[in-house]
């Protein structure tokens, strides 16, 4: 694969995919907390207020949504100053080291208070480091294959949402070949075992990837204090880019992890019904994803990230009423659900590498990312499930989404004016 190809030839898929594979199992690691909070609040947080004790689970939750901006300032920093591979494989080995520790965390019963420590310190860590992730994946295959860059982002973050299947396939097994009455106890922890082993596997495999062929070129020029130099000439994409990411960032946090305890608990759907619903739904989305990306490298992104927001806002309310109604089949709710946001997560990733120059651009993407996501997505759980609390309607998320697409639909106005960095010079070469 070559910059100046339109086509990607096996050892870039090779690239590409591997780049991917870490975001896959880590977005496994990091979502599987939300599958499982109502298991996990049982087993480490318990309460005499059921609902008290899902809150306090989502608040572990969003606690690792806290530690993500830190981590990605940390780490996009040596991977700016001193390269991107670097940072890819200690990420995904210290996350995975977290995870499995998360499996094993003894219950309340057992270590009392502690036992609720343990878990949100490695919910931070794990926060920590995917704080480097995602953004370095983005970094990466931009620079790798810039003529192609909106179809290679689809391809990430379309692995990624899979990563969100595979979480979501695993509840769903553990649900169905499991005694329920073992799963508080056992099953979640198998899903988090399985995913420390995955990422000590995706680890090995990263080992084989070579530098950045962009970074290479620059290494000599490479920003000494890319944070510092961010925030002195890039401070307005900045800001740009986090609106630009509040539609994707708000409804992974409901869709992907706050859906499966809120169909269960609040509107009493069967767990593993809305898990097999929910699963099938974000493979849905994954397939947008990946379409969308194929569109993009066709359609200015900004168009499709436009009209995937647009939905978002219209659509929110009459998905949330369906749901509480049960006007409609779970199942095709989610997966309608599904490919509408797939434009957005299929465009968005692009348009926010695009913002950034390579000097900063893993601090670019990371900062805007990580703020973004921990604003929108890692509250949105917490935030959810306390307007349904205190308005006593089922329906309230509805609210958060149209807000959050309203904001990315005003950031999407920006981007041409503050981009350029990889589309337009991708068109050029």
């Amino acid at each position: 694969m070559t910059a100046h190809s339109d086509r990607i030839t096996a050892a870039g898929w090779k690239i590409v995919l591997l780049a991917s594979l870490g975001g896959t199992l880590e977005f496994y690691d990091f979502v599987i907390f939300g599958v499982f909070a109502r298991d996990i609040a049982d087993a480490v947080f318990p309460a005499s207020d059921p609902l008290v004790s899902l809150i306090l689970s989502y608040a572990t939750f969003a606690v690792g949504y806290l530690a993500r901006p830190i981590g990605g300032i940390v780490l996009s920093h040596y991977g700016d100053r001193y390269g991107r591979r670097a940072v890819f494989l200690w990420s995904v080995f210290i996350m995975s080291g977290a995870t499995l520790g998360m499996g094993l965390v003894p219950d309340y019963a057992t270590l009392g208070i502690v036992a609720s420590l343990l878990m949100v310190t490695l919910r931070v860590i794990q926060g920590f480091c995917l704080g480097g992730e995602l953004p370095g994946a983005l970094t990466y295959v931009v620079e790798t294959a810039p003529r192609i860059a909106p179809f290679v982002c689809g391809v990430v973050f379309a692995c990624v949402t899979m990563g969100v299947a595979v979480a979501t396939g695993v509840s769903l097994s553990v649900r169905t070949f499991m005694d329920p009455a073992m799963v508080p106890a056992y099953g979640w922890r198998l899903a988090f075992i399985l995913g420390g082993l995955g990422g000590v596997l995706s680890f090995v495999l990263r080992r084989s990837l070579e530098e950045s062929p962009e970074f290479e070129r620059m290494r000599s020029l490479a920003s000494r204090q890319p944070f510092t130099e961010l925030l002195r000439t890039h401070f307005k994409p900045v800001l740009i880019g986090c609106l630009l990411l509040a539609g994707t960032g708000c409804f992974n946090g409901l869709f992907f992890s706050h859906l499966p305890g809120y169909l269960a608990g609040v509107l009493k759907y069967d767990p593993r019904q809305a898990v097999l619903s929910q699963t099938v739904g974000v493979i849905a989305s994954a397939i947008a994803i990946l379409v969308t990306g194929w569109i993009g490298d066709r359609i200015p992104p900004r168009h499709l990230l436009r009209a995937g927001v647009g939905l978002l806002l219209v659509l929110a309310f009459s998905f949330y009423s369906a749901l509480e109604t049960r006007a409609m089949n779970l199942t095709l709710l989610c997966v309608l659900a599904g490919i509408s946001a797939g434009l957005t997560n299929g465009s968005f990733a692009v348009l926010l590498t695009d913002l950034f120059p390579t000097r900063v651009r893993f601090t670019g993407v990371a900062l805007v990312f990580n703020v973004s996501f921990t604003l929108f997505s890692g509250t949105a759980p917490l935030v959810a499930t306390t307007l349904i609390r205190e308005t006593g309607q089922a329906a309230s998320p509805a609210y958060m989404m149209m807000a959050s697409a309203a904001l990315a639909l005003a950031g999407s106005l920006w981007v041409d004016r503050f981009g350029g960095n990889v589309l337009a010079r991708g068109r050029s070469e």
